[in-house]
């Protein structure tokens, strides 16, 4: 492995390091469905130093929903059993004002899931009441610079409906979850390619969190022995990349349902930590992440506002999606099929909750 392949391993494991010299003020945390799979998962990962690296105390509050408040309760004091120094205070509710009081990031997990014989506009009329719900509560109680991050499905159209029921937070500040694809599409590449899964960088994710979801690899490199190539040179198969490795990336989740016979918890949860920490702590200098951000009007043609997944790279807090990347015939029929399926999602969802 070369030097800078090292380093950045070492970067990676830093983030599971015992808490030192903790100088700034905790910050405040509110994760909902945090008794569900996810949220168990990423609770602790958080307790660890995942989310903001091993300097930052965080006061973590709990939020579900009263039908499982035992299982939030045992889940509490579990993480009080790990005796996490990162956790300066540990808060369960199953009430949105003293759930979202003062937090700067909430990171909404739970959701209600498609469930036998339910059809999607029934899945989206469901989950758009809650994420209105949850967006009225963050405009009355959360801070005004809130960060937050929908991972409920349709995470998308649940952070744009979040969004519109929080008016006087920016919508720069409401992002829905794609990392994880991004980090399934690497995974899948560096097996493919034997490179380590840290060397495969810039694969981007267009879109919708969905089957119709587009990865990218046309502006991806991987590292190797200091030499970058790039994924579609090593590759070298443009027909995989284009129909075997995109449906492998968006149908993986279903993938994992099928073997385990549930859901993948454990890499959402560990998504959930690479999207706020690259957020909120910066991306490395030549990487771009995947993000779902509200579009407005402006970033690659998109005239209508959606929560869209694009390339971007953040700094201080800020997103800045990645601009002036060329599509070609067949990327932009991939984007089109997706941009067609939020539009349709946004029209489902917002006819449920808005003049109701």
């Amino acid at each position: 492995m070369d030097s800078s392949a090292t380093t950045r391993r070492l970067q990676h494991l830093s983030r599971h390091f015992k808490a030192s010299n903790i100088t700034t003020p905790p910050v405040r945390v509110t994760v909902t469905g945090a008794a569900g799979n996810i949220g168990y998962a990423l609770v602790h990962m958080i307790g660890q130093g995942r989310l903001l690296g091993p300097n930052q105390q965080i006061i973590l509050t709990l939020l579900e929903l009263p039908m499982a408040k035992d299982q939030l309760e045992g889940t509490m004091m579990e993480l009080r059993d790990c005796a996490f120094p990162l956790l300066k205070e540990i808060k369960g509710t199953t009430q949105y004002d003293q759930g979202f009081m003062g937090c700067d990031i909430a990171i909404l997990v739970g959701a209600k899931p498609r469930g036998p014989g339910m059809e999607r506009k029934d899945l989206l009329a469901a989950n758009a009441r809650i994420f209105k719900e949850q967006g009225e509560a963050l405009e009355k109680y959360a801070s005004r610079n809130v960060k937050v991050l929908v991972v409920g499905n349709p995470a998308n159209t649940n952070a744009l409906i979040t969004a519109h029921f929080a008016p006087s937070i920016p919508k720069s500040n409401f992002t829905a979850l794609t990392r994880l694809d991004q980090n399934r599409a690497q995974s899948i590449v560096a097996q493919r390619v034997s490179a380590n899964v840290e060397d495969v960088r810039n694969i981007i994710i267009w879109g919708n969190h969905s089957t119709t979801q587009f990865a990218d690899v046309s502006q991806a490199t991987v590292q190797q022995n200091g030499i970058s190539y790039t994924v579609r040179g090593l590759v070298a198969d443009d027909a995989w990349l284009q129909k075997a490795f995109v449906e492998q990336v968006a149908k993986r989740g279903g993938a994992i349902i099928e073997k385990r016979k549930a859901s993948s918890a454990a890499s959402a949860a560990s998504a959930v930590c690479d999207h706020i920490h690259d957020w909120l702590i910066g991306t490395d200098n030549g990487t771009f992440v995947s993000m779902g951000v509200i579009t407005d009007g402006k970033l690659y043609g998109i005239k209508e506002q959606v929560c869209f997944s694009f390339p971007c790279i953040c700094k201080d807090g800020n997103i800045k999606v990645v601009e002036g990347l060329k599509w070609d015939q067949f990327q932009q029929s991939m984007i089109d099929k997706t941009l067609k399926e939020l539009l349709e999602e946004k029209e489902m969802a917002l006819s449920v909750v808005v003049n109701k």
